[in-house]
C-alpha cells in the first residue's frame, strides 16, 4: 500500500491512496497525480481539486472497487454525469451510461395513485370601505387537499414543473414540497370573491396554477383534467379496473398506469 494521500475537493477531505488515485493513467486523477498536470495545495497542504465534494465519494468509491453504487433514492444524475465527465474515468463513464438505461427501463412501467378530498371552510376578513373605515366580512371557500404518490420519479419532477402555487404574490413550483421522490401532497384553496390580496397572505391560503397556461386550479374537475394531461402526455393511461371509466371525474381516489 502507498501512504495516504488527503484530497480537499470542493472543502470536503478524503483520504486515500496514490495507487488508487492513478488506478486508471488516462483519467483526470491518473494525469494529476502521476506528475503529468500540476496539482494545488489548500493552507493545510492537502491536494485541492475545484468541484463538487459530495459527489467526489461515488467517484472514489469506484477506483476503489470499480463499482458504481449508488443509492436508491439518489437524485443528483445530472450533477453526477457532469463530474464523472470530468474525471474522465472511461470504464466509470460506461457504468454511468449502463446505470442511466436501467433507471430508465424501470421508469416506464409506473403507477400513479390520487387521492383527493375537498371541504368547505368560512374564512373572515376585513374589507376597507373608505378610509379608517372598515366592515367584517365573511365568506365560504372550497379547500382542496391530493395526495399524489408515483413509482415514477421523473413524473412527479414533470408534475413539478407545470403546477406552481400562488402565495404573497408570487409563483413557486410544487417540487419544492415533495416530501420524498414518490410522494407529493399538495393543498391549495379556490379564490374567493371579495377576498382581498393581502387576506391569502395573512391567513396562508395558497392557489394552484398551471405553468404556462396561466391558468387557476378552482375545482377539482379543473385539477383532474390537467393533470390527466400532463399524465397522458408521459404515456400514462387509465386504470380501467379503478375506477370506472364512467365515474372518473367523480372518484375520489384515481390510479393510472403505464406500461413499457
Amino acid at each position: 500500500m502507498s501512504e495516504p494521500i488527503t484530497l480537499n475537493v470542493g472543502g470536503k477531505l478524503y483520504t486515500t491512496s496514490l495507487s488508487t488515485l492513478t488506478s486508471f493513467p488516462d483519467s483526470m486523477l491518473g494525469a494529476m497525480f502521476s506528475g503529468k498536470i500540476p496539482t494545488k495545495k489548500d493552507r493545510q497542504g492537502n491536494c485541492f481539486i475545484d468541484r463538487d465534494g459530495k459527489i467526489f465519494r461515488y467517484i472514489l468509491n469506484f477506483l476503489r472497487t470499480s463499482h458504481l453504487d449508488l443509492p436508491e433514492d439518489f437524485q443528483e444524475m445530472g450533477l453526477l454525469r457532469r463530474e464523472v465527465d470530468f474525471y474522465q474515468i472511461q470504464p466509470l463513464i460506461e457504468a454511468l451510461q449502463e446505470k442511466e438505461v436501467e433507471l430508465s427501463k424501470a421508469e416506464k412501467n409506473a403507477m400513479l395513485n390520487i387521492s383527493l378530498d375537498q371541504k368547505t371552510q368560512t374564512v373572515h376578513f376585513t374589507v376597507r370601505e373608505a378610509p379608517q373605515i372598515y366592515s367584517l366580512s365573511s365568506s365560504n371557500m372550497e379547500v382542496f387537499s391530493a395526495h399524489i404518490f408515483s413509482t415514477s420519479c421523473l413524473f412527479l419532477k414533470l408534475l413539478g414543473s407545470k403546477l406552481y402555487y400562488c402565495f404573497n404574490g408570487n409563483l413557486s413550483s410544487i417540487s419544492s414540497y415533495l416530501q420524498d421522490p414518490n410522494h407529493l401532497t399538495l393543498d391549495w384553496v379556490a379564490s374567493v370573491e371579495g377576498l382581498p390580496e393581502e387576506e391569502y397572505t395573512r391567513q396562508n391560503l395558497k392557489r394552484l396554477w398551471v405553468v404556462p397556461d396561466n391558468k387557476q386550479i378552482n375545482s377539482f374537475q379543473v385539477f383532474v383534467e390537467e393533470v390527466l394531461k400532463i399524465a397522458m402526455s408521459d404515456g400514462f393511461c387509465i386504470d380501467s379496473s379503478h375506477p370506472h371509466t364512467s365515474d372518473f371525474m367523480n372518484n375520489k381516489i384515481i390510479r393510472l398506469i403505464r406500461y413499457k
